[in-house]
């Protein structure tokens, strides 16, 4: 993957319309979708009465959070126990969800790097930040940020400091250092990658300059 390129794969049920999913599980096939309409389902288990269904009201919150892209189990649950749903039928449904792939944590943090990196230009430490902050755990989410080698990072690293240098012309050298690292850093790179990659594109830039 080049900085301005992106990593393909075959499309998640997330990027698709999740709501399709659930006939694996055996529920109820959800009715037609509008695709010019893109309202949330915004319910609440005990906003709807004491007759509610739960784990119907449960459901349909699942189902709207999925469909459009995929989130983190942890991003799930909290949004359930935001709108009262149970405990117990909020763990039931979650992981009948996973058993089925709707619900997929490594996907989600290979779908997160991938975005994140190519979108962003962050880099290993700030995406393990992002995905712990989204309650994926630790070795899944290594395993999802190890598709970004070192020379994808040095690659985006000096795209985004060629990027920045466009807007520093006014400054001396020992600025345009301090705020390019700055940013660098911000994004998660290592101090010595970046002040190696900032020190080697301030040193073309000078090379690049005409003389007095």
């Amino acid at each position: 993957m080049s900085p301005s390129g992106s990593m393909t794969s075959e499309p998640g049920p997330w990027q698709v319309d999740v709501r399709l999913g659930v006939e694996a599980w055996g529920a109820t096939p959800p009715p037609p979708v509008d695709a010019s309409v893109d309202t949330p389902v915004d319910v609440d288990v005990e906003a709807e009465g004491p007759d509610a269904d739960a784990e119907s009201v449960a459901r349909t919150i699942l189902l709207d959070q999925l469909t459009g892209r995929a989130r983190s189990r942890r991003e799930l649950a909290d949004k359930l126990a935001r709108k009262n749903v149970p405990e117990e039928i909020a763990t039931s449904l979650l992981d009948r969800f996973e058993e089925v792939g709707l619900i997929d944590d490594a996907e989600f943090a290979r779908l997160w790097v991938e975005g994140r990196h190519s979108a962003k230009g962050l880099a290993p430490r700030a995406l393990a930040q992002e995905l712990r902050r989204k309650g994926v755990d630790d070795e899944v989410a290594r395993e999802a940020i190890d598709q970004i080698d070192l020379d994808e990072q040095q690659a985006m690293a000096r795209a985004l400091v060629r990027k920045k240098l466009r807007s520093l012309e006014r400054f001396d050298d020992a600025t345009k250092t301090r705020r390019l690292v700055g940013l660098l850093a911000r994004k998660g790179y290592a101090p010595g990658m970046a002040f190696a990659i900032v020190r080697d594109e301030l040193g073309a830039e000078a090379e690049e300059t005409p003389g007095p």
